[in-house]
């Protein structure tokens, strides 16, 4: 768990950020209708989440800048029984007091009040520039002096590039889960008919050990479907001699995991094997260039390189690597990037350039996935039969250290002799 005085250093730290005789407001997410008057389960917005911890909805978090010193004020909604009833306990104005290491509480309602009160002789608003409409109108109503108006999102966003160790706590344990649910799913392979039971299998395990839910939604693709990178239907049935891509990682208190595995529903053959043995050993390589100082467009233009490489000498590429790549020949079947940051978010929302367009390096506490692959259609004609229908990704979770990579998800099983073994 991460503790208030860990937020109470990000505000503080995110207060330092902003100019003088300035506001910064930040809401929390609103909750989302899924049909008539059923809802989605709630998410909180997650830079809200990450200066507060706080879950509830119909909350918002100001700052009000004078010359140096800065105010920071939590807004909750306020309790009312006939409500709670109906939707949970909150946690109310006093409780909120008792728990937030701020300078004072106030109920949501009064958010027009503080705006009008906080806004006057102010020059800059900070706010998220992805705010929906109604919340812009509303700002904007009481901003009506304010000359600048500044994303206060960017500002958060680079804050969260670097995790602290109850950050790299949480997202370790939700990579435990996820290890066990990618393990079970190897050994239900080969006695199940359909991918929905496989997804069945990995998500009753996320649930059992305490995730509060999937981080994205899972991908569970035998055969040819794994040439569609986001497919989630997951419908179709399984067979044997076949492949599973299955990209799947839990939640567990906000911090996601991200993992990738390709299985035999039984056992790999000998061309499936060609394929996954290139990919693993393209996936091992770039993981060993991971280190401070390093530019993600490296680790890309590497990974690109070798899987180039070994298409060649497979025959599923023809002619000169190097005019290969010039021509992008090798993105028709690796069109991805090798990687993302993550973190409270799957796809975490972290700047990868700087204002001026710079490439950000990698630095110490950084987390990101590697996830080569190759994706070959069953139409492909171009490409010698036995390879047709095979899609292939193998994507781990990596924190950047000092000396340079710790794989968090090492534990998760990928040799070929190692999955047979679950499989068979």
């Amino acid at each position: 768990m991460i503790k208030e005085k860990e937020y109470k250093e990000r505000r503080t730290q995110f207060a330092k950020k902003l100019k003088p005789y300035s506001v910064a407001v930040l809401f929390s997410a609103e909750v989302k209708t899924r049909s008539n008057d059923t809802e989605y389960p709630y998410r909180q917005e997650s830079n809200f989440y990450y200066m507060t911890g706080f879950t509830e909805d119909k909350s918002a978090l100001m700052f009000v800048k004078e010359a140096k010193k800065t105010k920071i004020y939590l807004l909750v909604h306020k309790k009312d029984a006939n409500e709670e009833l109906w939707n949970g306990k909150r946690l109310g104005q006093q409780q909120a007091k008792e728990i937030f290491i701020v300078d004072d509480v106030f109920e949501y309602s009064e958010l027009p009040l503080k705006l009008k009160e906080f806004l006057e002789a102010k020059q800059r608003l900070y706010y998220d520039f992805k705010l929906d409409y109604s919340k812009v109108k509303l700002l904007k109503r009481y901003a009506k002096k304010i000359d600048t108006f500044k994303n206060a999102a960017s500002l958060i966003e680079k804050m969260r590039l670097i995790k602290s160790d109850a950050e790299i706590a949480l997202i370790k344990k939700a990579l435990d889960i996820t290890k066990k649910a990618h393990h079970r799913a190897m050994k239900k392979a080969s006695k199940l008919h359909y991918e929905y039971e496989l997804q069945a299998e990995l998500e009753y395990v996320f649930k059992k050990y305490g995730a509060q839910s999937d981080a994205y939604s899972s991908i569970v693709a035998s055969g040819n479907n794994a040439n569609t990178l986001h497919y989630i239907d997951n419908r179709a049935r399984l067979t044997k001699d076949e492949l599973i891509l299955i990209d799947a990682g839990c939640e567990y208190n906000y911090y996601a995991s991200d993992i990738t595995r390709t299985i035999p529903v039984t056992k790999f053959t000998k061309a499936q094997k060609e394929i996954y043995g290139l990919v693993l050993d393209v996936e091992k390589e770039i993981i060993k260039m991971v280190k401070p100082g390093v530019m993600r467009s490296s680790l890309q233009k590497r990974a690109e390189r070798l899987l180039c490489e070994g298409m060649v000498k497979l025959g599923i590429l023809h002619g000169k690597v190097k005019k290969l790549l010039k021509k992008e020949c090798h993105k028709k079947y690796f069109p991805h990037g090798i990687g993302h940051w993550m973190g409270i978010d799957v796809h975490d929302q972290a700047p990868y350039k700087t204002k001026k367009g710079k490439e950000v390096p990698l630095k110490k506490g950084m987390v990101l996935t590697i996830e080569p692959g190759i994706y070959i259609d069953e139409k492909d004609s171009k490409v010698p039969k036995k390879y047709r229908g095979i899609g292939i990704r193998i994507e781990d979770n990596i924190l950047v250290t000092e000396k340079g990579a710790k794989n968090l998800s090492k534990a998760i099983k990928k040799e070929i002799e190692e999955m047979e073994a679950y499989t068979s």
